[in-house]
């Protein structure tokens, strides 16, 4: 009767983590922000500036996809956020397309 062996040794070599989709080119750490902040600005440009406005949080997703949320709040405790686009803009941090659109709220 065979069955499986206990032993570490036994075990199967599991698949590294690997990103599912890596930028074209990589980006430097100091490009890399300044094409963030430039999408946060087209981004309260278009939108307006929302009274307590906190932050708004640029998040790299893949190739020229992002995830930006504005935030806002008296204080970080008791923050929320009160708009989430998903966004895709080129490389000189212009948006292309955002859904939903990002349209002059405040």
């Amino acid at each position: 009767m065979s069955g499986p062996d206990p032993t570490p040794d036994a075990r199967r070599p599991t698949k590294p983590n690997t990103p599912q989709s890596l930028p074209a080119e990589e980006l430097s750490s100091a490009t890399q922000g300044r094409l963030l902040d430039l999408i946060r600005k087209q981004v309260v440009r278009s939108l307006g500036s929302p009274a307590d406005l906190l932050a708004v949080h640029v998040r790299p997703l893949w190739d020229d996809r992002y995830r930006v949320n504005v935030v806002v709040g008296k204080e970080y405790t008791s923050s929320k956020i009160i708009q989430s686009f998903f966004l895709a803009a080129d490389s000189d941090g212009n948006i292309i397309r955002s859904s939903p659109e990002v349209t002059r709220l405040y």
